[in-house]
This record gives structure tokens, C-alpha cells and sequence, in this order.
């Protein structure tokens, strides 16, 4: 049997976001969140639920605490709740919040666990919200202030930031899809919201480095990596079509290449730009492409991309996974995508550090008679997946670690609570948790710095 061993230096860890676990939404001078508004509204949210309570970290965290230090959690990715700390996103600070924080950080620390902080994982203000929200440029500047005031008190013991979590959700499946909060379905604020962000990304940055000497600050950008169906014209267009709607246009000016030229042609076509990149001011392209220490990759599945609507296009050559290789979701269960896109991302961009952010599935598995929970699909899709990622660091690829999604089952958004990503089992009525198989294989995973294959 064959032994796949990680460098000795792989950081091994789990990620959460504040609104999917913390609840206590107006515990101790919270302001109100585009998710509280959102998740209140009805017809939002599939099964009608909200994320008040949620897992309860917000009370439960020193529990939590313990329960990933049995897990051998070597590092654990949490975002911080924007209107905990400023409760109208900007002015007044709520020193509850920075408190609730610097517990959560201090007893990471004491548990040996390095903190990962996301500092904005889609919870605007509503405040802020009301005025315009991220379609504004006020909004970036507002988020500076913020940046400053979570770096100052916690820059002393953090020592890696992440900035925002997935622009393209922020922007697009939120201002032009309509699915996530604000839920809106307009072009032209979804392109205005995917710059402020990268803008107020770019402003962030030296804000976080004054304030917390010695940090690591990266961004992490989700990837759905697209491929065409077959080998026509048109499904090779479809493909670059997607890539760059999904990836080309957050990655591409973060590194100094600017806004791609053919998706924006393409946007002022269709008329998604109606005065052109006037949003664009001197000097933000430059601040966008603001040095950064990693980029963090969250990746579940690939695309397969085909022009249907093309009258001469060959049949499709290139097949999706069975329906049966696909978690309940809907998604399939592709690993192979995740080593080429840190192929990619190390090869065409010159990444100078990696960290896989995300990287999960959602079964519902849950105990049975012996109060066990064997989610034998989530330990395959994991196992699959750290082989990928070993071969792409045998590549070269500087992978740095590796963030499992989720810790614990959560409130997954506009799914509600139809869905669980957790290595742990939530039981949401009593707030019960459990390590499910998967969390007991990934302990040992991490005890080992690897796995031996054909041992599971």
C-alpha cells in the first residue's frame, strides 16, 4: 500500500461564516444584517428558515473550540460579523462584538489553533444596505473604516486575513441572479458591486498590514472551472464565455491584468454597461492589484459548458458524472477539476502561496441505532479530492493548506436547512453535535499528515 504524505508544513483546517452558525442576531448591540432582512422576508429562503439561532456559536464557541481541537483542527477559517462590530457599518463601534471576537481568538490560541479571519462573508450592514449598498462607492469606503477597527484589535494575535470571501456571490448571485441577499436581479449593479468590492479588497489591504505587522493577507475567490462540452467553435466560446463571467473578471484586475477586454465587449453589447467602466476611477486598477500574500480557492465542482443555441454544433463529446455521482446538491463530483485549477491558477497567474479555502460536499446522513453517522460519500469526496491536491503539489504548486467545508452542518443560505456540508453533525433542536465519519477519518488524516491508500 502507498502512503500519501503532505509536506510537513500543510495546514490542515475547517471553515465556517458568521451568519450560518454564530444565531444571537440581536444579542448584545448587533445591528441588522442584509441576512437578517433577507432570511425575514418571506419566499426567500426554500424551507422558510432564518439563521437566528442557527449552531449557536455565538454562545457555544468555546465548546466548539474543544470539539475542533479533538479533531486535531490545526487551523479554523471564521468570518467576522461586519454589524456585530460596526452595528450601522460605519461610526459608532460596538465593543460587545469586538469582545465576542477577541474570546473566540484568544481561546483558539490557547487551544493551538490558528485563526483564519475572513473579514466579510456577504452580512452586509443594512444600514449600509439602505443608502445603496455595495452598487455604491461609499460602500468600499465603509468597509476601510470597518478593516481598520477588526485589524486594530485583533492584529495583534491574528496573523492571517482573508478580505472577502467569494465576489463573485457577492456580486453576481446576489445582485444579478437574485438568489442571495439583497437579491437583486440587475447587470449594472452587479458589475458596480463586483468593482467596489475588488476596490475596497485592494484598500484593505495596507490598512490590514499597518495595523497587524507581519500578516498574511490573501482574498479568496470561488471557481467553478468551466470545460467544453466537445471540441466545436461554439462550445470552446461557451467555455471562455463562462470562465470569464465566473472567474476571468475577479482574478484577472487582482493581478495587475485589468477588467478582461472580451467580457467587457461583451457586456456593453448585451448593454450590462450602459456608460462603459465609468465606475472605474483613477488609480482603483492599481489598488485593486494591490500585492497580496495567497489567494484562497474554494472549489466544489466544474462546469461543462455547451452552446445550445448554436444551429452547427457538434454533439456533445465531453460527459458530466452520472446523476448518481453527484452530492444532493446537484453537483458533481469532479476532483480532477481541483488539480487543474491549482495547476492553472499557479501556472497563468504566479499565485505566490495557495490555500483551498473550501472544499466540501453536502450529504444528510445522519445517525443511526448506534447514534453513529457513516457519510461514506463525504469520506470518498474528501479522500479524492486530498489526492488531487497531493499530485498538484507535486506539480509545484504552492499549496500552503487545506480548509474543509464545513465544520458543522449550518444554515446553507438561500437552502436554508436542507443541506449539511458539516464533518459534524448538528442536531439544530438541541444543538447536539457529533463527528461523523468523515471528521474521524480527517482527524487521523491530520495526525498523520496523510493517509495510507486502501485504509479508510
Amino acid at each position: 500500500m502507498h502512503k500519501l504524505e503532505f509536506p510537513t508544513d500543510f495546514l490542515w483546517g475547517a471553515a465556517t461564516a458568521a451568519y450560518q452558525i454564530e444565531g444571537a442576531w440581536q444579542a448584545d448591540g448587533k445591528g441588522e444584517s442584509i441576512w437578517d432582512r433577507f432570511t425575514h422576508t418571506l419566499g426567500k429562503i426554500v424551507d422558510g428558515s432564518t439563521g437566528d439561532v442557527a449552531c449557536d456559536h455565538y454562545h457555544r464557541w468555546a465548546d466548539d473550540i474543544a470539539l475542533m481541537k479533538s479533531l486535531n483542527i490545526q487551523s479554523y477559517r471564521f468570518s467576522v460579523a461586519w454589524p456585530r462590530i460596526l452595528p450601522a457599518g460605519r461610526g459608532q463601534v460596538n465593543q460587545a462584538g469586538l469582545d465576542f471576537y477577541s474570546r473566540l481568538v484568544d481561546g483558539l490560541l490557547a487551544a493551538d489553533i490558528m485563526p483564519f479571519v475572513t473579514l466579510y462573508h456577504w452580512d452586509l450592514p443594512q444600514a449600509l444596505q439602505d443608502e445603496g449598498g455595495w452598487p455604491q462607492r461609499s460602500t468600499a469606503e465603509a468597509f476601510v473604516e470597518y478593516t481598520d477597527v477588526i485589524s486594530r484589535h485583533l492584529g495583534d494575535r491574528v496573523k492571517h486575513w482573508i478580505t472577502h470571501n467569494e465576489p463573485w456571490c457577492i456580486a453576481f448571485l446576489s445582485h444579478q441572479i437574485g438568489e442571495h441577499a439583497p437579491g437583486w436581479q440587475n447587470w449594472p449593479a452587479a458589475l458596480r458591486t463586483a468593482h467596489h468590492t475588488l476596490l475596497s479588497h485592494g484598500w484593505a489591504v495596507p490598512v490590514i498590514l499597518r495595523n497587524s505587522p507581519g500578516a498574511q493577507v490573501g482574498i479568496t475567490l470561488n471557481f467553478e472551472p468551466a470545460e467544453p462540452a466537445s471540441a466545436s467553435i461554439a462550445d470552446l466560446h461557451a467555455a471562455r464565455r463562462r470562465e470569464g463571467y465566473f472567474s476571468r473578471w475577479f482574478i484577472d484586475p487582482l493581478y495587475g491584468r485589468h477588467y478582461p477586454a472580451d467580457m467587457v465587449a461583451e457586456y456593453e453589447t448585451a448593454g450590462y454597461l450602459p456608460n462603459g467602466l465609468d465606475f472605474v476611477a483613477d488609480g482603483d486598477l492599481a489598488a485593486i492589484a494591490a500585492k497580496t500574500d495567497f489567494l484562497g480557492v474554494n472549489y466544489y465542482t466544474r462546469a461543462v459548458a455547451r452552446d445550445e443555441d448554436a444551429p452547427d454544433n457538434l454533439p456533445q463529446t465531453v460527459f458530466v458524472a452520472p446523476l448518481d455521482e453527484r452530492t444532493e446538491m446537484g453537483w458533481e463530483v469532479y476532483p480532477q477539476g481541483l488539480y487543474n485549477l491549482l495547476n492553472r491558477l499557479h501556472f497563468e497567474y504566479q499565485v505566490p502561496k495557495l490555500y483551498v479555502t473550501e472544499n466540501g460536499c453536502s450529504y444528510s446522513d445522519g445517525p443511526n441505532d448506534q447514534g453513529e453517522i457513516v457519510d461514506q460519500r463525504r469520506l470518498n469526496y474528501l479522500r479524492d479530492h486530498f489526492a488531487a491536491v497531493r499530485r498538484a503539489i507535486s506539480n509545484g504548486v504552492p499549496l500552503a493548506g487545506y480548509f474543509v467545508w464545513s465544520l458543522m452542518d449550518n444554515f446553507e443560505w438561500a437552502k436554508g436547512y436542507t443541506q449539511r456540508f458539516g464533518i459534524v453533525w448538528v442536531d439544530y433542536a438541541t444543538q447536539q453535535r457529533i463527528p461523523k465519519a468523515s471528521a474521524l477519518w480527517y482527524r487521523d488524516v491530520i495526525r498523520n499528515n496523510g493517509w495510507t491508500e486502501g485504509e479508510e
